[in-house]
C-alpha cells in the first residue's frame, strides 16, 4: 500500500465464513500485521493488478507503429473464435 498514503476516514465491511475469517487471522499473523492491515494491503494490490492494464501502457515507437497498424486494420470474420466464444466454460 505504499503507493497510496490515504487517511483512513472511511469503513469497508466485510462478511466471511469463520473458516475464511480463522484463514485471514492466521496468514495476518504470519504477516505481522492485524487483520485490516492484511486485508488493505492485500486488496490494494489486487485492485492494482486488476486495473493496470486498463490504465496505461507503455510502447516504444516500433511497438507503437505496430499497436496503430493493428487498429487500422479492417476487422476479419473469425469463426474459430466465434465458435470458442459459444462454449459455457470459456466465459462461464
Amino acid at each position: 500500500m505504499s503507493n497510496l498514503n490515504l487517511s483512513k476516514t472511511e469503513r469497508i465491511d466485510v462478511r466471511a465464513s469463520s473458516s475464511v475469517k480463522q484463514l485471514l487471522q492466521d496468514a495476518a499473523r504470519a504477516c505481522h500485521k492485524n487483520v485490516s492491515e492484511f486485508l488493505l494491503d492485500a486488496g490494494v494490490t489486487a485492485a492494482n493488478q486488476a486495473l493496470a492494464d486498463r490504465r496505461r501502457f507503455v510502447l516504444n515507437e516500433e511497438q507503437w507503429r505496430a499497436f496503430q497498424d493493428a487498429l487500422d486494420r479492417p476487422v476479419q470474420a473469425k469463426p474459430h473464435l466465434k465458435k470458442l466464444l459459444r462454449e459455457a466454460d470459456v466465459l462461464g
